[in-house]
């Protein structure tokens, strides 16, 4: 199964899952902004890509408005060249409107990892013939007063049934990219990846997120981060 057939099947599990209060609104980019995604997919994510960077889900200004993981605006458009329609979800809370592409707000850890890649690597195809970068769940999650919910903080039956489809998709992105790898990105994503792939012959790392509410992040991040590879054996 490829990335897009993939993510398409993650997409429609997803969909058919209910959450209950306190959160009110649930955004799913991989249904309304499937064309950058799927154009994000069909570039890049081609066999083999040894490392997979695992973020938690998307945020509100990144991948919520572009369909990309970790997607801040101007890195996919300007450096990841990838630029498409974008519907609006079902359900929109007024105070987070979906504007795609000319969504104004900066995401700070979109805009921290991908220049981190441009930085370092300076293409994309520089980049992605190592790495890849992926979210381990696709929905964002939001309160009545528009402001993020994690997934970790579900009740546990919801979590179970979401943590259920991510795991499985998480799995077939791996033998998908034929990735020897996964870096969590934040410690969520590094223990969810070790749980996914506990026995599939995979190493499991992790990374400092980019988050600006991280004083570490914020005193350098790509420092720390590349710093933090080399210590698990990865060649930059």
């Amino acid at each position: 199964m490829n990335l897009v057939a993939i993510s398409r099947a993650l997409c429609q599990q997803v969909q058919r899952l209910r959450f209950a209060l306190p959160v009110t609104h649930t955004y799913n980019p991989l249904d309304y902004a499937w064309a950058p995604h799927r154009a994000y997919l069909s570039r890049y994510g081609r066999r083999p890509q040894r490392v997979i960077l695992l973020g938690m889900n998307p945020g509100p200004f990144g991948m919520a408005q572009t369909g990309v993981p970790f997607g801040e605006v101007t890195m996919v458009r300007d450096w990841l060249r990838l630029e498409a329609a974008v519907k609006r979800p079902a359900d929109e809370h007024p105070k987070r409107p979906v504007l795609g592409f000319s969504c104004p707000r900066t995401e700070v850890s979109g805009a921290r990892l991908w220049g981190w890649a441009r930085d370092r690597f300076g293409t994309p195809g520089r980049f992605f013939r190592r790495f890849f970068v992926a979210n381990y769940c696709p929905l964002v999650f939001m309160e009545a007063s528009a402001r993020n919910r994690t997934p970790d903080r579900l009740p546990a039956a919801e979590r179970d049934r979401l943590f259920a489809c991510c795991d499985e998709a998480l799995r077939r992105t791996v033998q998908a990219l034929g990735a020897v790898r996964v870096i969590g990105v934040g410690r969520f994503a590094e223990r969810r990846a070790k749980s996914a792939l506990g026995d599939a012959g995979v190493q499991v790392g992790g990374i400092l997120h980019p988050s600006p509410a991280s004083p570490k992040a914020n005193r350098g991040w790509s420092a720390v981060v590349e710093q933090q590879l080399r210590e698990q054996g990865i060649d930059l």
